[in-house]
């Protein structure tokens, strides 16, 4: 059997890489997606943080002021 022509080889691949882009193309949109919903949780999850803080702050200013005061702990701010 003949070797394939240059012309053949360079069509083959053409080929082989417009696959590839097409597959890469749609694994780029499954994460992009991914990290969507991964936003829109962290999002989510640190406004039930913050409105957790603001009950129990609430709760701390209820209680009875005849005992010693506790330095409150450290917080880290949530990016």
């Amino acid at each position: 059997m003949a070797e394939p022509s240059t012309t053949d080889q360079i069509a083959e691949r053409v080929e082989r890489l417009l696959v590839r882009h097409a597959e890469l193309q749609r694994t780029n949109a499954l994460l992009a997606d991914q990290v969507s919903a991964l936003t829109q949780e962290r999002d989510s999850l640190k406004s039930r943080l913050n409105a957790a803080r603001g009950r129990i702050d609430a709760l701390l200013e209820r209680l009875p002021s005849n005992t010693a005061p506790v330095a409150p702990a450290p917080t880290k701010e949530i990016e």
